[in-house]
């Protein structure tokens, strides 16, 4: 997807303070967190939303949330606790339409979100 910023940050054409990256997934700092630590992890492979996953994308998601964890315990918020969140659309808060998973922590969660 040509106009999509998530996809230019992947390909190096944005960009963005990346923490992580493979053959299969990206991860990079969100630009407006809303908690101390707010990584994304995008698969590399643009899909929309969890809506258009496929059986094949199976292990590419649950890759993402490896890499969150990885990424929480790096960031040293997996003792305390975080939160990982996939927004799906327009309703369900997304606003990038590129699968994307939100690794927020790094203090006490509101419950519920909002």
């Amino acid at each position: 997807m040509s106009d999509c910023i998530f996809c230019k940050i992947i390909n190096g054409e944005s960009p963005a303070r990346v923490v992580y990256h493979d053959k299969l997934v990206t991860a990079f700092h969100d630009l407006h967190p809303a908690a101390p630590v707010h990584i994304l992890v995008v698969p590399n492979r643009h899909i929309d939303s969890l809506n258009e996953l496929t059986p094949e994308d199976e292990s590419v998601v649950g890759h993402m949330f490896i890499v969150a964890g990885q990424l929480a315990k790096e960031q040293g918020i997996h003792e305390d606790g975080y939160r990982c969140i996939i927004n799906t659309g327009a309703h369900g808060g997304q606003t990038i339409f590129h699968l994307h998973l939100h690794l927020i922590g790094g203090g006490r969660m509101k419950y519920p979100m909002g």
